[in-house]
């Protein structure tokens, strides 16, 4: 009950709210110091995930209880769970030592939804249990579009049908690497066809060209001979925003922020930090931050340090950093990786593809105070336990300067920033003093820029979206000081602002483009 949930977690209204609502999800709450519970249950971080007994047997068994439990999906991770009796005693052997088994058969998958408050209103971070298949009313003009599937992404993936002028975006699948996942993820799009009597007219994909999503988009377009249309990963994540606020449909456009990890952009290079003028149907590049290899591909997601030595050589020069910087630990941890293969590999660009990734630049700083260096567990994990190393003291001192990003050209430059940080790094300035001047200082070049491109365009609203904005100390920070100059923001509340919700800004795109398209002729 709420009361036990106090003696771990500070809980306000509006989250007391969230956790006693009918549809039960998960609550990220801020820990309180020094509880009686495992650092182990989540390692590096300063929030708890609670939720209340939703179901008759979480009662049953709740009853016999005096402390929380620590619950988790019955699966191994990265797998989808296991759904009856036999697959789970096969498959979770090594993990259970009782089961407690029923004959209600599981037909339908549902991981428990997570929500946060974030400036003040609750934000969806996985939508599933509880909000899923509730269909989300789009604004007056989507009334008249054709039925669409909307295929969604690679990672966290969602898909979504578009039928009289409703959205039903699917729960939270996972990432589709797996092959149980895409598996369930066909069994589910079935499904929901059945479900909702959907025959699509146009399949809409994300536009990079492998994604596992895509690839399935074309099979089945080009077997059922639908129209077939590829949306740019960062263009769907501001419309998903925009519809998930009732934008109206409309040519006038916004500014959309969109910070991510990846995704492939109309130049045919990565992207992921990205300032983009933006409506329903047509979007464009209006400037970003700086392209950086990543060092392996792939590999630079999984090992943050490779995205480290690439900011240090691209922005300061590695011989540089050796000779003012050597004496650092940073420098000579990195000083012993293979830096003439990575030289001969940028070199020859073999291997090394340039990103604006937001994502990355936080996987760098947090490899370069020490956070994950050599690897993360899960996607986002650097970047989570860099904000979560802020305390209150670092954030609020008035006396703890923001780090400089070089603003010039349409391009967000960590020059500056970097130099500063290894500077800080030669006076042993503490991780947490770090962290709020990078994070601050990130968020003002964010708004320095937007500010400037919202003048230059006549733009009245700026829409936040991608994956980097369930950072809350950033999130906050840039639409607090963008409210300030008196510009509109839009941010995401029913639908995942990470790629959660790319399926409905692919499926409102194609609508948009498909209406416009019949309008013309």
């Amino acid at each position: 009950d709420i009361d036990m949930i106090e003696r771990y977690c500070y809980i306000n209204e509006q989250e007391r709210a969230l956790l006693t609502c009918s549809a039960a999800p998960i609550v990220l709450l801020d820990r309180r110091d020094h509880i009686d519970l495992p650092n182990s249950i989540a390692p590096g971080k300063n929030q708890l995930g609670f939720m209340l007994p939703y179901s008759p047997l979480h009662h049953l068994v709740m009853k016999e209880f005096d402390q929380p439990l620590v619950l988790t999906s019955g699966n191994i991770s990265d797998i989808p769970q296991c759904i009856d009796n036999d697959d789970a005693q096969l498959k979770l052997a090594s993990i259970a030592d009782y089961f407690l088994l029923h004959d209600r058969d599981i037909v339908n998958r549902l991981d428990d939804s997570v929500m946060r408050i974030m400036a003040g209103e609750p934000q969806c971070l996985r939508r599933a249990r509880g909000y899923a298949p509730e269909s989300l009313v789009l604004p007056d003009a989507f009334a008249n579009s054709p039925a669409i599937l909307a295929m969604g992404g690679e990672l966290k993936n969602s898909f979504c049908l578009i039928k009289d002028g409703l959205a039903i975006v699917s729960q939270h699948m996972g990432d589709l690497e797996n092959y149980d996942t895409y598996i369930d993820y066909q069994h589910n799009i079935d499904l929901y066809q059945h479900l909702f009597q959907h025959k699509p007219k146009h399949i809409a994909v994300d536009a990079h060209p492998d994604y596992i999503a895509t690839k399935l988009g074309n099979e089945l377009a080009n077997h059922a001979k639908l129209g077939l249309h590829s949306i740019q990963h960062h263009h769907a994540h501001i419309a998903s925003c925009l519809a998930d606020n009732g934008y109206a449909y409309t040519e006038v456009s916004v500014l959309g922020i969109v910070l991510d990890g990846l995704g492939y952009g109309d130049d045919n290079t990565l992207w992921g930090g990205e300032f983009l003028l933006a409506n329903y149907s047509e979007s464009r590049r209006l400037a970003h931050f700086k392209p950086v290899p990543l060092i392996g591909g792939t590999l630079a997601m999984k090992q943050p340090w490779r995205n480290t030595y690439a900011h240090l050589s691209a922005c300061v020069g590695w011989q540089r950093c050796e000779n003012e910087f050597g004496q650092l630990s940073l420098v000579k941890q990195l000083a012993s990786k293979p830096l003439a293969t990575f030289e001969g590999m940028l070199s020859s660009q073999l291997n090394c593809p340039t990103a604006s990734s937001a994502g990355r630049l936080f996987d760098a700083v947090a490899a370069a105070i020490g956070l994950c260096f050599e690897k993360v567990e899960y996607e986002g994990q650097a970047a989570i336990e860099l904000e979560a190393c802020i305390d209150k003291t670092a954030w609020l001192d008035s006396k703890n300067p923001a780090y400089e990003f070089k603003v010039e050209g349409g391009v967000i430059d960590p020059t500056p920033m970097w130099l500063s940080l290894l500077n800080d790094l030669r006076c042993s300035i503490a991780k947490s003093f770090i962290s709020a001047r990078f994070h601050r200082g990130l968020s003002l070049a964010i708004q320095q820029l937007a500010i400037q491109l919202v003048n230059q365009h006549n733009i009245k609203t700026v829409a936040l979206s991608g994956g980097v904005f369930q950072n809350k100390t950033l999130f906050e920070h840039v639409k607090k000081g963008l409210m300030k100059q008196e510009v509109d923001v839009l941010c995401h509340r029913n639908i995942p602002t990470n790629d959660g919700g790319l399926s409905l800004g692919q499926a409102v795109i194609t609508a948009a483009r498909v209406m416009r398209k019949s309008q013309c002729v």
